[in-house]
This record gives C-alpha cells, structure tokens and sequence, in this order.
C-alpha cells in the first residue's frame, strides 16, 4: 500500500476515537499511541498467537507419536525389523524438507487462511490413516505424507507471525511455537498414558488408538481454522476500527521488514541466497534440530530401555521435562525481546544441554540419569526456536526474509533425517551414538553463535560509519544492509 495513503487513513480512523490534543506533538502523543498499541498487541496475543500455538502442539503431537507407539508394542504388531522404526521416524523430513521453501515462498501470495486450514486437515486425515498400518511399508507412505504437509506448516506459521508482530516483538512470539512443541511432548506422554487403557477396545491395541483419536483432533481443528485464521488484519473479526487504525501505522513501521504481496522478486530470492548470515543460521540449525528432534522423538524410549523404566514411566515421566523445557524458554524469549539481545540467552543455555549430553554418556544411576534431561531440555527448544527469531528479525525486505527462512527451515530438517538414525533401536541401554552426536552438535552450534555474533557486529560497525558519512539507500533497493537497519544483536 501506499505510505502517504494509508498513513493519512490510519490518522483519520485514529482521530474518531481521541481527542485532537491526543496526537498533539510530544510525550503526551507518545504516551497515548505506547498505550494502545500495548492493548493491540495484547489482543494479537489472545487471537492470535494461541492459534499458532495449538497448530504447532497438535503437529508435533502427530509427528512424535510414533516414540510413544514403538514403547506401546507398534513395531511388534506391524513386525519392524532392525532398523525400520529408524527408517520410518527419517523419512518423514525427506518431503518436509522439500516442502519448506516452495511454501516460504507461495504461503502469502497463496494467502495463509487458505493454506494453513487445507495443510491442517491432510495431516490430520494422514495421522488418522496411520493407526490402521499392518507393515512397514504403509507406515513409510503414511510418515512421507505427514511430513510433507506439516513441512508447510512451519513457515506458513512464522512468515504468519511476521506480518502481524514487529520484529522487536517476534522472538517471544516465535517462542511461543517451540514452547507449544516442548507442552506437545508433555501432552503426548499424557494422551499416550491415558491410551493405554484403551488397549483392546474394538479389539484395537492402544497405540493404534492413539493415532485415531489425534488424527480426529487434527481434523476438528482444521476446520476450525478456517474461521480463526484471518486473512489479513483489515478483515480480522476480533480487531475494531481503532484497532486496524493502528495496524495500518505499524504496518508502516514494518513495511520494509514485512511489507508487500507476497509477490517477491527474483532479486530479493538472490539476495537472500548471496547473505553468508542466511546459511551460517541455518547450518547452525541442522546441529540444535537434530537434538530437538531426537530427544522430542526418542525420549520414551531411551526413559524405557536406556533407564530401565516401565512403559507405563516411560509415558508420564516425559510430561515434566517437556514443561521445564517450555518454561525455559519462555524466560528466555520474553528476556531476549525484552532487551533485543539474542545472541545471550543462546550462549548461555547451551552449555547446560552439553553437561546433560555428557552425564548420559557416563555410567551413572538412572535418576542422575533422567536429571540430565532436564538439562538436555534447558538447551534444545530455547536453542532451537532462538537461532531462528535471530534471523528472522534481522532479514529485511519481505521477499528476502520469505527466502531466508526458506534456505534456514530446508537446511533444519537435515537434522530431522539425522535423528532418526542415531538412536538405533539395537543400541540400547546406553545410546552411546546418540548421545555422543547430540553433544558434538551442541557445542556445534555454541561455536558458530560466536561467529555469527561476529559477523553482524563488523556489519554493524559498517552501518555507522555509513551513517555517519550520511550515505542514504533508496527505498526501492532497502535491505537489512542499509544502514539505517540495525541489528538485533
């Protein structure tokens, strides 16, 4: 939209519902406008942040389910062999990983209130189908589906997220996904605990119960989602005038971070895949992904076969490590917002998954054990969502952030396919494997926040200077390299 048009509307709609001294130059105007857009962001966070909150919890809730199944007797019941289960948990981020940046790419022209409740409802209709697989091929095609549409999910959410909030207000925004992941792992040990005392009903053993009963949740949600999902904020039911008055002046505060169509040039794609910072990040997240989804996906098991836990243990005691895990990062994400700094919190919580790594490598009691996941969960969802609220709000303009959460989310699923394999199910009790790569990706990771945190201090030092020479980048060639753009460090 035009900046003068739509700047000079939001004042017209804003001046109904003030005084004219309201908008009067100086603290008084300041105060008054800090005030209501306090009160719409609030708003955003009851519409809709829990929105995308639930979609992330119930895919991640579908996706790891299987960890609870295999404990329940799956790869009994369908005869999987040596390293099937393996084989089914890695395939599911082959199409995952082919459907991240097409959809980064087509979700906002495609526009979200369409692609997020169609996506929904395949994934759901997928979940559903699996609890009637009788081998080990249907149970591959089934996971191959699943992963290629909740691989549109992720960036349909973010890039959602994006044009809602400012980049000041995304990291917590962004946490709340990855705090909605880290609850799934606390539900589905719960779901999984409760579907034990389905096992026989209908003559149905209870994992194949709890595949249903979440596939029909799915569903139901999905078709929800069709009435919560706004397409944009001028037709969203939930805001009033005085609200999309607002909107329209953060829209412009934003326009170059989230402005835009959905529309993006060849030019903004290439300068996405030309930025080092676009790659550093999503190499980085191929490290922390592998350990957020092996210990997401295998933490029933190894609390059952690695600590020598009943199955019934196995389901409930994941509940409190996933909450810790949640808590963590909602610390951590309210903090990093709180005072822009998100290089900190990352650098800071690592070291904790790493000292947790090392205690399962020793031979130790279970419950030092089992303490260690805490640790573990301490490190992998804050590390995680973290890497990628720091790129995200440091990409400009609309197209170019699209591409570069596009390259980061297709280099994250790596990972996903990597996990999969380093929890042998024949390696029990230890897991040595696992745990040892699990480390190693950590401290991974923990060296190449350094590296990125030096890259954008010297561009940042750059962009000073630049400032201070007075040099001035058009407005159709502004990217996060302009000077005026500083860097959330």
């Amino acid at each position: 939209m035009s900046s003068r048009i739509s700047m000079q509307k939001a004042d017209t709609d804003l001046q109904e519902f003030t005084q004219p001294s309201d908008f009067e130059r100086g603290s008084t105007e300041d105060a008054d406008w800090r005030k209501r857009e306090k009160a719409l962001v609030r708003k955003l966070d009851c519409f809709i942040a829990p929105v995308m909150m639930l979609l992330m919890l119930i895919s991640y809730l579908d996706r790891g389910n299987i960890g609870f199944a295999a404990t329940q007797g799956m790869t009994k019941d369908i005869n999987l062999k040596g390293s099937e289960l393996n084989t089914a948990i890695s395939v599911f981020y082959i199409f995952y990983i082919l459907a991240e940046f097409p959809t980064s790419i087509l979700v906002k022209r495609l526009q979200f209130n369409r692609v997020i409740p169609t996506i929904t409802f395949c994934w759901g209709i997928v979940c559903l189908c699996t609890g009637f697989v009788h081998s080990f091929g249907p149970l591959v095609v089934c996971r191959v589906l699943l992963g290629f549409f909740e691989g549109c999910l992720f960036p349909s959410m973010t890039l959602f997220l994006c044009n809602w909030y400012k980049r000041e207000e995304l990291a917590v925004r962004v946490a709340f996904l990855f705090v909605a992941s880290a609850l799934s792992g606390a539900f589905g040990g719960l779901l999984a605990w409760a579907m034990l005392k389905m096992d026989g009903v209908s003559n149905m053993a209870g994992w194949r119960w709890l595949y249903i009963i979440e596939g029909i949740i799915t569903v139901a949600w999905a078709g929800c989602c069709i009435f919560v999902v706004p397409k944009n904020y001028e037709t969203a039911y939930f805001l009033n005038a005085s609200d999309k008055a607002i909107m329209r002046r953060r829209a412009e505060e934003m326009e170059a971070y989230s402005g835009g169509s959905g529309h993006y040039s060849k030019k903004e794609i290439k300068e996405a895949a030309k930025d080092i910072k676009s790659w550093a990040h999503g190499v980085i997240q191929i490290a922390v992904v592998t350990i957020l989804y092996g210990f997401g996906t295998f933490l029933p098991i190894i609390i059952k076969d690695g600590f020598h836990y009943s199955t019934v243990q196995a389901q409930y005691l994941v509940i409190p490590v996933n909450l810790w895990g949640a808590i963590v990062y909602a610390v951590g994400a309210v903090l990093s917002d709180k005072y822009c700094k998100r290089f900190l919190p990352l650098i800071i919580c690592a070291p904790f998954g790493i000292a947790g790594y090392a205690i399962l490598l020793c031979d130790v009691a279970p419950g030092v054990r089992y303490f260690a996941t805490y640790l573990i969960a301490t490190a992998c969802f804050l590390c995680t969502g973290g890497n990628i609220a720091w790129l995200s709000c440091n990409c400009a303009p609309d197209g170019k952030r699209a591409a570069s959460l596009g390259i980061l989310l297709t280099l994250t699923n790596i990972g996903g396919i990597v996990s999969g394999q380093i929890y042998q199910s024949n390696a029990a009790p230890a897991y040595t494997l696992g745990h040892a790569w699990s480390l190693g990706c950590l401290a991974f990771a923990w060296l190449g926040w350094w590296i990125v945190r030096l890259i954008y201090v010297r561009r940042q030092a750059a962009k000073e200077q630049a400032l201070a020479e007075g040099v001035v980048v058009p407005a159709e060639e502004y990217t996060d390299r302009a000077p005026d753009f500083k860097y959330q460090i």
